[in-house]
């Protein structure tokens, strides 16, 4: 296995590539860069490698940079001390997201993840890619402000998502509740996974996951029960009914 590493610290780069030997004697580090400059030069005279492992920050500036003057066809691990950067990395080909300081258990498993498409693509980079990138458009990560503060929540974690007052908002399975950091629902709703949130008005769109029951109403509507107590039904129209019904049945 053929990687590079770039790394703006001489002593994590050291560590890095004391740890990947350690983990498989076969990986061969056949590059090393330490900011953006020098890795969209590198990238540009050089062969890709199979794999990079790309701190985000760097002296001159974060390596989504890179993305923009290089087509990197290759996956990537990215390595950082921050959090904050997750929902963004996995726009940019990421396979893995290892926080510092990166136990070699860590760092083991990333490229064991990166065997197991290796060897289910048949060795194909751009089957990879095109397999990173129909993954990277359903988020699994929805970024929120909660005060004054950012953090994630796990797309799985979400009972429901609503607008109220041209905001969008989320509930999680513990009843918390979020501003969520979309414009609006329909943007949200493309980068859901369509098997298992369904758009059921234009407040709502759920998960398949904490639905309780449906009902119907009146010509051929229909009321949803969440898990959770709302303090409103949720009304699929006659239109969607049948579409509705055909989602929930086949999750």
């Amino acid at each position: 296995m053929k990687l590079l590493i770039i790394e703006d610290e001489k002593p994590a780069f050291e560590n890095l590539a004391e740890e990947l030997w350690q983990i498989d004697e076969n990986i061969q580090v056949i590059g090393s860069c330490s900011s953006v400059d020098e890795s969209v030069k590198w990238l540009g005279s050089n062969a890709q490698p199979d794999l990079i492992l790309m701190d985000i920050q760097l002296s001159d500036g974060l390596s989504f940079n890179i993305f923009k003057s290089c087509n990197i066809s290759c996956p990537v691990i990215f390595i950082t001390a921050y959090d904050k950067y997750l929902t963004q990395a996995f726009d940019y080909n990421s396979i893995d997201y290892l926080l510092k300081p990166i136990s070699q258990d860590k760092l083991k498993n990333a490229i064991r993840k990166y065997k197991t498409l290796q060897n289910y693509f048949v060795n194909n980079h751009s089957a990879i890619l095109d397999y990173l990138n129909n993954q990277d458009k359903k988020k699994s990560r929805i970024l929120v402000k909660r005060g004054m503060e950012f953090q994630t929540v796990r797309v799985e974690d979400i009972v429901y998502f609503f607008t109220e007052h041209k905001l969008v908002f989320l509930v999680d399975k513990d009843n918390r509740k979020y501003l969520a950091e979309k414009n609006n629902l329909s943007e949200l709703e493309e980068e859901l996974d369509k098997n298992l949130f369904y758009r059921a008005n234009r407040k709502y769109i759920i998960n398949a996951n904490f639905v309780k029951r449906f009902k119907p109403l009146d010509r051929s509507k229909l009321s949803v029960e969440l898990q959770l107590p709302i303090n409103e039904e949720i009304i699929i129209s006659q239109e969607n009914s049948s579409s509705f019904k055909k989602w929930i049945s086949e999750m």
